[in-house]
């Protein structure tokens, strides 16, 4: 099964459950094991958070959104979320965060939550595009093999 969208998102705070939900129903939808769906909706949170906060005009005026992207294809479920902001250094990246931190801790728990993180600058002009994916577990439901 193959399944994506995409969404252009205002950086807004209740743009990230909008987010989060649509992901949710999709991995419903399409039989994916809840934990999988767990594990992704809540890395795509931390990611969509980090857009929102960190995601801003850039000099050139460039848009205040940012973008979500998910593909289901086969056994593999892949996120991309791109913003429009200043970008993000290897440096930002691997700087330690205590454990005890309230903030900082997404990048740390999205690397956690997914099987390969990538997080790297926008094609082309400003921003961050942080990516994301893991391998999918199906659901066991007997009613589905009984046809």
């Amino acid at each position: 099964m193959s399944i994506w969208w995409s969404l252009h998102l205002r950086r807004e705070a209740a743009s990230v459950p909008l987010a989060r939900r649509l992901l949710i129903g999709t991995m419903e939808t399409a039989g994916v094991d809840p934990e999988i769906s767990y594990d992704l909706s809540v890395a795509l949170s931390e990611a969509c958070a980090n857009a929102v906060e960190h995601g801003g005009t850039t000099a050139t005026g460039a848009s205040e959104a940012y973008r979500v992207t998910a593909y289901l294809d086969g056994e593999k479920c892949r996120i991309e979320v791109a913003d429009s902001g200043p970008g993000f250094t290897r440096t930002q990246e691997l700087r330690p965060v205590r454990p005890d931190a309230e903030h900082g801790r997404g990048l740390c728990l999205i690397r956690e939550l997914a099987d390969h993180v990538h997080i790297g600058a926008k094609p082309g002009r400003g921003g961050t595009v942080v990516s994301f994916d893991k391998i999918l577990k199906w659901k066991k439901d007997p009613s589905l093999l009984t046809a």
